[in-house]
């Protein structure tokens, strides 16, 4: 009986000690946060959506299509990993658009009232591209893109965005 009973202590003594450290690990088996899993299908998309307003944007100056597709990244994978870019594109892309620059006429850009279609002035174009470069300053600080969003902001004349950048 004294043969069994060294062991046994032991592995009593064992587990008596290792149970805290199992439960020490935390939510390791949980797995990670749901909000920053992506949906490999949708990245894939959403990049190729990207590299084509790119397309768009830098090399055809077609700035209405070129808004349609970051729009269309930002609204439906707003978790996507180089959402910056799509929101920097939106924004130069819209005040572009407001200043009649590119080969798309802005009378290209349709909204949808209901069932009327309508387009944006200038100076909706201009809101629009500083909402874009706002969200972009304000959600991304560490952005490669911020210096330039905010020269941009600084030439509309934003005030609301400089008090923002401050606070941070």
């Amino acid at each position: 009986m004294r043969k069994n009973l060294l062991p046994v202590a032991f592995l009593m003594f064992a587990l008596l000690f290792c149970a805290p450290a199992v439960f020490a690990q935390g939510k390791a088996k949980t797995g990670p946060d749901p909000s920053t899993i992506r949906d490999p299908d949708l990245e894939k998309d959403s990049l190729h959506n990207l590299e084509v307003a790119r397309n768009y944007f830098r090399l055809k100056k077609a700035y209405v299509a070129a808004l349609k597709r970051c729009e269309e990244i930002i609204a439906g994978n707003p978790n996507f990993a180089r959402i910056e870019e799509a929101l920097f594109m939106a924004g130069e892309s819209s005040l572009f658009l407001a200043d009649n620059k590119g080969k798309q006429s802005s009378s290209l850009y349709v909204n949808f009232d209901g069932t009327a279609k309508r387009t944006l002035t200038a100076d909706e174009f201009r809101e629009l591209g500083r909402e874009y470069l706002t969200r972009l300053i304000t959600d991304y600080p560490e952005s490669s893109f911020r210096k330039q969003a905010e020269a941009d902001l600084a030439a509309l004349g934003s005030a609301k965005v400089k008090s923002d950048a401050g606070k941070q």
